[in-house]
């Protein structure tokens, strides 16, 4: 009895893990987004603030800006800010929007829509995400210096450093959480680090579900659940279709993702079942 025991338990373990979560597409725009790589829902106002870097994720050439969409989908403002050089994360605090934007972070009052100020970062050369902790301390990471900062007060100062594959944040509470390349990592207040979870690619986007759990998007077209004990399975996968999934923004209450799809230039909503 005990060796059949045995052979049930390795079996189980063997098998893969039975999906307990889904998503069910409610809707995509049309390809007019010209290059969307972060999605930053507003649901009291009922907005997707979603940032355009142009032509290219490269390029300081003052045509990149954050677009205004409603949740439906539609267009609300193409153009609500302009003249930003290939933005990528979006993070808010209060009444104020912050931009990752190449080398520079980008202050922007949501309510005159207007770029207040320009926070430059030395030494910099891709800043890619974004967030903000209830202090209103904000991080920011460089993907291809492998560092992350932090600004007090619009003074930026190193935060961690050789974070290979350095991408999402997320600051919840004392900690920051990290993607780092295809590894969920933690960071305490005191800056030990501790994996969470390692995924089959490297990520982009990471939210929080709740109760520990995260969602997690690989750029080149993967959407895992992540359980906080770092199992973790595949909702969604548009690789086939070249159809990138980058820095996606998440509602809690609706459970819906906003997903964007960089070189496909449209944004993607999914409901979490």
């Amino acid at each position: 009895m005990k060796s059949y025991l045995s052979l049930a338990a390795f079996i189980c373990l063997c098998l893969p893990l039975k999906a307990q979560h889904r998503l069910i597409k409610l809707w995509e725009t049309d390809s007019v987004v010209n290059l969307p790589e972060s999605v930053l829902p507003d649901t009291k106002a009922k907005i997707l603030y979603t940032s355009i870097m142009g032509n290219n994720p490269n390029d300081k050439d003052g045509i990149g800006g954050v677009a205004k969409i409603g949740m439906n989908g539609k267009i609300l403002d193409h153009d609500w800010i302009q003249g930003l050089n290939a933005p990528k994360g979006l993070a808010r605090y209060g009444n104020t929007l912050y931009a990752a934007d190449l080398t520079d972070v980008v202050v922007i009052d949501i309510a005159k829509g207007k770029v207040l100020r320009k926070i430059p970062i030395e030494n910099t050369k891709f800043l890619n995400d974004i967030t903000v902790d209830s202090k209103g301390i904000v991080y920011v990471s460089d993907s291809r210096t492998k560092r992350i900062y932090a600004i007090r007060n619009d003074i930026p100062e190193l935060y961690l450093d050789s974070i290979a594959g350095v991408n999402g944040l997320k600051a919840i509470g004392d900690d920051l959480y990290i993607v780092g390349g295809k590894n969920i990592l933690k960071a305490d207040a005191h800056k030990n680090l501790t994996k969470i979870a390692e995924l089959p690619y490297g990520g982009d986007g990471l939210e929080p579900v709740g109760n520990g759990d995260f969602l997690f998007t690989a750029w080149a077209g993967y959407v895992y659940y992540v359980y906080a004990d770092g199992r973790h399975e595949l909702l969604l996968d548009t690789h086939e279709e070249k159809k990138n999934t980058a820095d996606l923004g998440y509602d809690p209450v609706k459970r819906i993702l906003y997903i964007p799809t960089f070189w496909k230039k449209s944004i993607m909503a999914y409901q979490l079942k």
